[in-house]
């Protein structure tokens, strides 16, 4: 069946301190921004976006409803590195079928940020 989707292009995770999340997510995903204004910072992580938007609501009044994935190799490794960071445990790092590993971390403005270990994807 042939779609007319080209794919996952952008995950945009919403911040109220834009500045202290750039640095945050440059630590995190160990790249500079490509794009910086005071509206929105992106950066071009394995030719996918990640973009940060200015967004002034509490973050207590947050929720999960969508979860991207980002592909890592170790997936214990990128987690302990993420908390380390500043990011809170959401999910333990778990099994889902076959080797395929999934956890999630919770960055410092309450958004979820999925990893995901799958030897089976490829974007070929």
């Amino acid at each position: 069946m042939k779609t007319s989707m080209l794919g996952l292009r952008t995950t945009i995770y919403k911040v109220n301190d834009l500045d202290a999340a750039k640095e945050w997510y440059a630590k995190a995903f160990q790249t500079e921004p490509y794009f910086d204004e005071p509206f929105y910072v992106g950066f071009n992580i394995a030719g996918f976006e990640l973009g940060l938007l200015v967004d002034d609501a509490p973050i207590e009044s947050k929720t999960t409803n969508v979860l991207s994935y980002w592909g890592v190799e170790n997936i214990a490794e990128e987690v302990a590195r993420f908390i380390k960071l500043g990011a809170k445990k959401d999910t333990e790092p778990a099994n889902v079928g076959g080797e395929i590993m999934v956890a999630s971390v919770i960055d410092p403005w309450g958004n979820a940020i999925g990893l995901i270990y799958n030897p089976e994807f490829s974007l070929e």
